[in-house]
């Protein structure tokens, strides 16, 4: 893009938005040289300065230290347009840097994968699930070790999606499913790799795909429905995490007082005890009437994402999951209960549809985990 066409504006990097203390100032200034390049392309040093406001020394600065890390590479030449030199075009080296991703959220497989910096994946690798809890984390260990070996560049990072309730230290409070608690799984895959790792909820991880790489709003909820039923938020282009970094957890919500199907966390009538995939699958299977049975489970979605979407004035829903059972008749039932029970001059074009993504939703979402956490892009 020719540099007289650009317009400043504020780069897209995740984090605080008090004010930048001096010692954190060139952090900041890289990460919105990093974030102008990742968004948009190859351009010149003039154009970074007029894109990012820091002027042309600091960006010549910036620039010669991220070619020496390996971050940033010269791309020739812009075509001349007029009289004078023309500019010299760099870009991120998009292929100089690996991340390593796991997605742990599947029903019966552990997907690892190496993605390029742009959420490519250029190697894949799967384990089953253990069905042993002792087993858990050597095959994760294990499957986190194929995936580096694989990725045949330096790896700039791990990142790891997962079912349960995490911390922003990477610590998984509580993970019924696996039966973990308070287990520092950052920690030990810290340990077992020697790279730094990040660990976020699976749902968590797949919006913050679905923003960066799916075109997704600053304020968006996904739901991801699987083994269980989880969300992640976005408010203003940032994670929603909570107070006890339990937002999201939508699949134990009572969704009704007509009873319902049993939850296996004892109570009646929960979400995920009409949505999850197994129930769901083995429900639509046994009725005469599968088209209801569905029907139902979207009206049931709706009424557990009214609230949400009235008290956070949301602009879209994304679902994430297996498409013949989410797109369709569930995700039009969704949207219209959500609609009859929010304020209908704001939500009525409130968007229900299915990610991007599909499968690969965490993997990229850990990717971006990475990216934010260790360069400071989104």
């Amino acid at each position: 893009m020719p540099a007289a066409s650009r317009v400043p504006r504020p780069a897209r990097v995740r984090g605080t938005t008090g004010k930048i203390l001096p010692e954190h100032a060139r952090a900041h200034n890289r990460a919105l040289v990093l974030q102008a390049l990742f968004s948009d392309g190859a351009m010149s040093r003039a154009d970074l300065s007029r894109e990012t406001g820091l002027t042309r020394v600091t960006i010549s600065d910036l620039v010669a230290a991220l070619i020496d890390d390996g971050y940033i590479v010269e791309r020739g030449v812009r075509e001349a347009s007029g009289p004078g030199k023309p500019a010299i075009l760099v870009d991120l080296a998009r292929d100089g840097h690996r991340i390593a991703g796991l997605d742990l959220s599947g029903t019966d497989r552990f997907v690892g994968a190496a993605l390029t910096l742009d959420g490519e994946i250029v190697a894949r690798h799967e384990v089953a699930v253990p069905s042993a809890a002792d087993d858990l984390l050597p095959a994760i260990i294990e499957l986190a070790r194929a995936v580096v070996a694989d990725a045949h560049a330096p790896v700039l990072g791990l990142g790891v999606g997962t079912p349960g309730v995490v911390d922003d230290r990477g610590v998984v409070l509580a993970a019924p499913g696996f039966g973990w608690s308070d287990l520092d799984l950052a920690g030990i895959l810290t340990d077992a790799l020697d790279l730094p790792v990040l660990v976020a909820n699976d749902a968590n991880a797949a919006v913050l795909a679905e923003h960066t790489f799916g075109g997704a709003g600053d304020d968006v909820i996904l739901v991801r429905i699987g083994r269980g039923v989880g969300a992640g938020l976005l408010t203003g282009g940032q994670p929603l995490a909570g107070a006890r970094f339990a937002a999201g957890e939508i699949g134990h919500v009572t969704v009704g007082t007509d009873g319902g199907p049993a939850c296996a966390c004892g109570k009646i009538g929960c979400l995920e005890a009409w949505l999850a995939v197994p129930a769901l699958t083995a429900r639509v299977a046994a009725s005469d009437d599968p088209t209801g049975v569905l029907r139902d489970a979207g009206e049931r979605l709706g009424i557990a994402l009214a609230p949400i979407v009235g008290a956070l004035d949301l602009s879209e829903i994304a679902l994430s999951g297996p498409t013949d059972l989410l797109d369709g008749v569930l995700a039009r039932s969704a949207a219209e209960t959500v609609r009859t029970r929010t304020l209908a001059t704001f939500h009525d074009e409130l968007q229900v549809r299915m990610t991007e993504h599909s499968e690969d939703i965490v993997l990229r979402g850990a990717a971006v985990m990475v990216l934010s956490g260790r360069l400071g892009v989104s």
